[in-house]
């Protein structure tokens, strides 16, 4: 059969068949050969072809790994687990976003902890001047969902309040080029801090604050799919927020 996802992923980057064949050192006819009849090519040429189209090998082949070694690659993703976001090092937030060169995606109900830091608001007008997207999520303040939240932390509608200070904070950025800010009606099991393929995971447990609850460091691997997971759920909840006028 022929790999169909092969051949979109090269349309959609605007990648010709000669091109990716040069630029991974092996005959056109070889790439033909992967698109039209499906062939799985050796590894490392699935490596190569992942990294230069930047997307999962273990989208592009589904069946080439086994479940084992996509487990292995997706564990070696996992680069820290801190016990509580609190105990998060300031200046870990603060790598996250500077060494970002394409994307910052920040998805959480307020995260008031990061609007109501000075510094990491001027790093991402920075980033954005710089050519970065820059995406911010927050919890529509007059959703059942962020009620919900609030009932669940014990903080009722201060939830709700949180986010509004936090879109008063983030009022400098609202509107430069480059900075998308977005209210989105989602149950949240997760927060999600991004900067390109590295990720903050700050999970939800029910009755604790988001402050006292488990973080994962993530970075992604090739062929792992744990980033995958989180960032394609980021998508799916930007692709149904609502826009933030400036």
């Amino acid at each position: 059969m022929a790999n169909e996802r092969l051949r979109a992923a090269l349309l959609e980057r605007g990648v010709s068949i000669a091109e990716l064949a040069t630029a991974i050192q092996v005959d056109p006819k070889t790439v033909e050969r992967w698109i039209t009849k499906g062939r799985a090519p050796y590894r490392k040429h699935r490596y190569a072809v992942a990294t230069h189209l930047g997307m999962d090998e273990s989208y592009l082949w589904p069946e080439a790994l086994t479940r084992e070694q996509v487990a292995s690659a997706s564990e070696s993703e996992i680069v820290t687990v801190y016990p509580h976001r609190w105990a998060v090092p300031r200046d870990a937030w603060g790598r996250l976003f500077a060494q970002a060169q394409n994307e910052i995606g920040i998805l959480v109900y307020s995260g008031l902890f990061l609007a109501d830091d000075a510094g990491i608001v001027r790093m991402l007008a920075e980033k954005a001047a710089a050519g970065v997207r820059v995406r911010i999520l927050l919890g529509d303040p007059d959703s059942p969902q962020v009620a919900q939240r609030g009932a669940d932390e014990g903080v009722d509608d201060g939830m709700a309040a949180r986010i509004r200070n936090a879109l008063v904070l983030y009022r400098p950025i609202r509107g430069l080029a480059g900075v998308e800010i977005r209210l989105h009606s989602t149950v949240l099991y997760n927060s999600i801090y991004r900067g390109d393929d590295q990720l903050l995971v700050n999970t939800h447990v029910y009755g604790v604050p988001a402050g006292n609850a488990p973080v994962l460091h993530l970075r992604k691997v090739l062929g792992g799919d744990m980033v995958t997971t989180y960032t394609e759920s980021f998508e799916r909840v930007w692709e149904q927020a609502t826009p933030v006028g400036s």
